[in-house]
């Protein structure tokens, strides 16, 4: 036999061989998961210098979510956004229906900051803010090229804390509110018989995980009552969750779809309605605070012609946001879909347009709307 000797450089070779698969594959991992491995070397060679490098004092934390926020932030969505802890905490308080703050839903609109809509009796309500108002300041602090999620917070706090506000109307007149902090507690669904008829009125103010359920009470309650005709009120309601939205739709909506979703990849989800036959005359509120949730209720009651739309042209937000765990108490925020009413179409910065249109005159002592929609109902239930 004769053994075989292995020569001093191949021992080399084989380091510098796996060496280069082992890179290789990394790059290769780092082209799927982030589709730029450029890009990805990049911002590690940029954390390795700051680590490295940076003379001055950092938090590690900070570093990591200002890169988080910022990477979001470039895709220039305002409904897209890092949500760290505080941020985190304020959405679950949303659609649990309990936070501190003054009651005011936001938007961001043109990197604008758009009140969406002010919550009825909050104390942002009783300082005159109304929907569409842009927010300029915060404490004195300007808003501009700030992320929506931070100006949320800063408006937000204790209760019996107070909040400097300077806003402009849509008129262009621009005033200052010193706002006290309350507790805010979202009661979803509210619902009575309006006097004197058989008609149900029956208000949403936004759509929680509570929704589906609040509003199969009420409406079941006013049954009891006599209910023959349905009033929904649908007036800065910010939106909410699709689930409960759809809930509520198959009270109102003939059997059918009720919205449908579709994703990046192209693959559509249909909502449907399993509703026999709609049983009441129905007519619906809206207005420019009426966004997302509440317009999909709304363009699903205007398809299929299931009830009239009262009022004026809502919000137009027709995309879906998905809730991502970063880590347990962190999350991301992420626009994944587009929606799309009974009949196909997208009202995506386009609004709902209401059946008949009905202005509510600013310091109004009546309830212009609700009273055209009374009218109609009542006329409807005369037919019978």
């Amino acid at each position: 036999m004769f053994k075989k000797k292995v020569g001093f450089w191949v021992i080399p070779v084989v380091v510098i061989a796996t060496v280069c698969l082992t890179l290789i594959s990394v790059v290769w991992d780092l082209q799927k998961l982030t589709h730029n491995a450029t890009g990805a070397i990049q911002f590690l060679y940029t954390l390795g210098k700051i680590h490295s490098s940076y003379v001055g004092e950092y938090e590690e934390k900070k570093l990591f979510e200002g890169a988080m926020h910022g990477m979001v932030e470039s895709l220039d969505d305002p409904y897209s956004e890092y949500l760290d802890e505080e941020g985190f905490t304020h959405l679950n308080e949303m659609t649990d229906g309990t936070f501190g703050g003054i009651g005011v839903v936001l938007g961001q609109r043109n990197k604008e900051f758009v009140v969406v809509s002010p919550m009825e009796g909050s104390p942002g309500a009783k300082a005159g803010i109304e929907a569409g108002d842009k927010i300029l300041k915060v404490n004195d602090q300007d808003t501009k090229g700030r992320s929506l999620e931070d100006v949320v917070s800063t408006i937000r706090g204790k209760k019996g804390t107070s909040v400097k506000l300077l806003l402009e109307h849509k008129s262009g007149e621009q005033f200052t509110a010193d706002i006290v902090r309350d507790d805010i507690k979202i009661q979803s669904v509210a619902g009575r018989m309006l006097p004197d008829s058989k008609i149900g009125y029956i208000r949403i103010a936004m759509f929680n995980e509570n929704t589906g359920e609040e509003f199969k009470k009420a409406y079941e309650k006013l049954e009891q009552e006599g209910m023959q005709a349905t009033l929904l009120d649908l007036r800065h309601n910010p939106g909410g969750l699709l689930n409960e939205c759809v809930k509520v739709a198959n009270y109102i909506v003939p059997k059918g779809p009720v919205v449908s979703i579709t994703d990046k990849r192209g693959e559509t989800k249909v909502y449907e309605s399993k509703l026999e036959k709609v049983k009441y005359p129905l007519a619906v509120l809206i207005d420019h605070g009426s966004a997302s949730a509440s317009e999909i209720v709304s363009g699903a009651v205007q398809d299929t012609k299931a009830g009239k739309l009262f009022g004026v042209k809502t919000y137009g937000k027709g995309c879906v946001q998905s809730v991502f765990h970063v880590t347990p108490n962190t999350g991301l925020k992420l626009t994944t879909a587009m929606y799309y009413t009974p009949s196909g179409r997208s009202i995506h910065k386009v609004g709902v347009s209401p059946d008949v249109e009905i202005e509510l005159p600013e310091k109004a002592t009546s309830d212009v709307q609700l009273k055209k929609a009374e009218e109609y109902l009542r006329e409807e239930l005369e037919k019978k």
